[in-house]
């Protein structure tokens, strides 16, 4: 399986950055590069460094590091909303000059946990120690001001959460978990579009319904009038929510960027400031719990309203890593239950993007249902991290299983183990890699 998943990172290779697939996903995408990037420190340290680099390379003037970056090469065509449909974007004052455009939304912040990682890798590697260092140093600046656009411009409040003005920003989707605050949302009017990744799947029923995409594309409309200004889409946005998982992320990655502000000999002032942050983060995780499903849930900013769903991002709190013991194991107890590992119906132990109990569940619907290898190595990882080993290694190894097929597919039906989406994904054969090499370390003696 290693040499297979090597070979996808070399056939998705564009020469300094990774595109997310060779069919669906043309483009950079930015928490798919920051996985990517853990995948690649197993096998070359300067390439590995190269993929955050290079999405870096395109972060905006206020920090923030956009969702896509778009390649020129590619056939305008191949996936939409393009380059064309950012253009406006290019005439915030906070857009990146240059000739490559980019999106004018983020996503979740893995990147300082990849960063970190590839130091760890090196190390364990025993080569390239010196090269990883030597990046860290470089990047801890702009890693530094894209956690402070997070903490201080999508959160204007100071709530410890991050804001999301489109379901996009969270990398769900069209999870359930957004179905309320976009059914608030109405549609103005906007030109007809066509939509190639219906082009690129079997069976349309495994992407968005065009219900929601008409809403996808009505935000981005929205979000590029206003010049992708902050300011002005907290207050006019239709979708406004609270994010608990990217919010989680945030939390590890603040953790993340503590140990790399260490090695870049960062002044007390910014970690303080990171430590503040990460107090601040898991406050306002524990203000989102529900005692009654035992999950951390999203929040509608426009309606003041809970978003109630059980998705996998109601484990926010087991990825930020929550000192409270109870509140642990009463996640785990829903992790392990039929709601959602315990499923007996399910091929492999790995929780559904979806619980099956939560109206809005589809198989093969994207975040709707099917199982995200990316998602498991963040369990995986979070685990680990939380001292829970025994459950970390039955993710890891039931992922492996999963992806025996070596088909790197997207994202898995539940039930089947189908692989679904696009095949050869880049962060699928990344996750792979690094589960596998961590798989050696704990078989030594």
């Amino acid at each position: 399986m290693t040499s297979r998943a090597a070979a996808v990172l070399r056939k998705n290779d564009m020469g300094g950055w990774t595109r997310a697939s060779p069919t669906l996903y043309p483009h950079q995408w930015s928490w798919d590069s920051a996985f990517i990037a853990i995948g690649l420190a197993h096998l070359d340290t300067g390439r590995a460094a190269a993929e955050i680099r290079s999405l870096l390379d395109h972060q905006w003037r206020n920090g923030k590091i956009p969702h896509i970056v778009f390649n020129p090469e590619a056939p305008p065509e191949s996936y939409f909303p393009g380059p064309e449909h950012w253009a406006s974007a290019a005439d915030s004052p906070d857009a990146p000059s240059g000739p490559a455009r980019t999106s004018g939304l983020c996503q979740p912040p893995v990147h300082a946990i990849a960063a970190l990682r590839i130091l760890h890798v090196a190390e364990a590697r025993g080569e390239g120690v010196a090269e990883a260092r030597e990046f860290l140093h470089e990047v801890y600046p702009k890693l530094l001001a894209w956690h402070r656009y997070l903490a201080t411009q999508r959160d204007p409040e100071g709530s410890g959460l991050v804001t999301i003005y489109h379901p996009w920003e969270s990398g769900t989707d069209n999870s359930p978990r957004w179905s309320a605050a976009l059914e608030r949302v109405e549609v103005g009017e906007m030109p007809d579009y066509e939509r190639p990744d219906l082009g690129h799947v079997p069976d349309p029923s495994e992407r968005p319904t065009g219900y929601e995409y008409d809403r996808f594309i009505w935000l981005v409309e929205v979000i590029k009038r206003t010049g992708c200004d902050d300011a002005l889409l907290h207050g006019t946005s239709p979708f406004l929510a609270k994010d608990v998982l990217a919010s989680a992320i945030l939390v590890r990655a603040n953790e993340a960027l503590l140990d790399i502000a260490e090695v870049a000999g960062a002044p007390e002032d910014d970690r303080a400031t990171i430590r503040a942050w990460i107090e601040r983060g898991r406050r306002g995780l524990d203000e989102r719990w529900d005692p009654k499903l035992g999950l951390c849930l999203d929040y509608d900013l426009r309606a003041s309203k809970t978003l109630k769903a059980r998705t996998i991002a109601g484990f926010a709190p087991l990825i930020a890593g929550s000192e409270k013991v109870d509140r642990l194991e009463t996640l785990l107890r829903v992790f392990d239950s039929r709601v959602f590992t315990g499923n007996h119906d399910l091929r492999w132990p790995l929780p559904p993007s979806t619980s099956p109990d939560q109206t809005g569940f589809h198989l093969r619907s994207y975040w709707r249902g099917p199982i995200w290898p990316v998602m498991n190595w963040l369990f995986w990882w979070s685990l680990e991290k939380t001292g829970e080993h025994q459950r970390a290694s039955q993710i890891r190894n039931s992922g492996l299983a999963q992806l025996s097929d070596r088909c790197f597919g997207e994202y898995y039906e539940p039930f089947t183990g189908e692989a679904l989406g696009s095949d050869d994904q880049s962060w699928t054969a990344a996750v792979a890699l690094d589960w596998l090499a961590s798989e050696e370390v704990s078989e030594k003696p």
